[in-house]
């Protein structure tokens, strides 16, 4: 985190500085969110070479935020397989929105959805507001804005987006991005909640994608390699959520990056060396 001003100096200045701290206060809803703004602003993610940051792809249900058993950095399949050619040739764009507001005691809090029950797929499971990028979408923020006003209202000149994290791989090689945007003001979002999409919208702390209260993993297999599902239980006042695959293992990175420590509990990430061949001839979907 960066300090505000610190120096002791004279009446006028803390007169200023207290005229400063008031404009820090209405843009961004408190000193904690500019500094989280000004910290995110300096992280520079890894970046795949053969990765083209205007590709995109319609194709795929977009609704209802983006959900997958799997979720897995590009980062370290780049690292195990520079080529990846399938990847290169096959992956469909998405982006979610990794919208975060300061709670009533201080907490990053993200802000999830239930996708409805009544899509085709991953229907009812808890997911970021986003979807697949339209060729209209300029970059990924926004598709992530365009995707949370249709989902759940969410206003777009409401969020400051800050950064994008490491895209993510789905079960199927959907590349998913995810953006990071600061809520300075939670009073102003009015949720609006599509219902052919979401069923509910609820906040979880953020820093809780880092413990290992209510946390349980499965080592599954995926084109015979063996990976780590994350499954995080969350309860509000009258539901219980399960966050758990991809959603919770691109939370799991926010967290660590955005508090700058590794969670408390391990992972297993596949060797994507051999996926070329493993997934040759194989229809991508969500």
């Amino acid at each position: 985190m960066f300090g505000l001003l610190r120096s002791a100096r004279s009446m006028a200045s803390r007169t200023l500085g207290n005229s400063i701290g008031n404009g820090i206060e209405k843009e961004w809803g408190s000193p904690n969110l500019r500094n989280l703004a000004q910290q995110l602003r300096f992280y520079q993610r890894p970046h795949a070479p053969w990765c083209s940051d205007n590709e995109a792809d319609e194709s795929g249900e977009g609704g209802g935020g983006v959900s997958s058993h799997l979720g897995v950095l590009e980062s370290v399949a780049v690292t195990s397989n520079s080529e990846l050619s399938v990847a290169r040739k096959r992956a469909k764009r998405a982006a979610v929105l990794v919208c975060l507001f300061e709670g009533s005691e201080g907490d990053l809090r993200v802000i999830l959805t239930q996708r409805s029950g009544n899509l085709s797929s991953h229907s009812g499971e808890v997911a970021l507001p986003g979807g697949k990028m339209e060729e209209r979408d300029k970059d990924d923020a926004e598709t992530a804005l365009r995707e949370a006003k249709e989902e759940i209202g969410l206003d777009p000149s409401h969020v400051k987006v800050v950064t994008t994290l490491e895209p993510f791989l789905s079960k199927y090689l959907l590349r998913v991005v995810p953006v990071v945007g600061l809520l300075p003001d939670r009073k102003s979002f009015k949720p609006v909640i599509n219902p052919g999409e979401v069923d509910a919208i609820f906040d979880a702390p953020l820093e809780m994608f880092l413990k290992d209260e209510n946390y349980r993993s499965e080592e599954k297999q995926w084109m015979g390699f063996n990976y780590t599902v994350h499954y995080f239980d969350f309860q509000t006042e009258n539901k219980k959520f399960l966050i758990w695959g991809l959603t919770a293992s691109i939370l799991v990175r926010a967290a660590s990056v955005i508090y700058q420590r590794p969670p408390s509990f391990s992972e297993v990430v596949p060797d994507f060396g051999g996926i070329e061949n493993a997934n040759s001839g194989h229809d991508p979907k969500l």
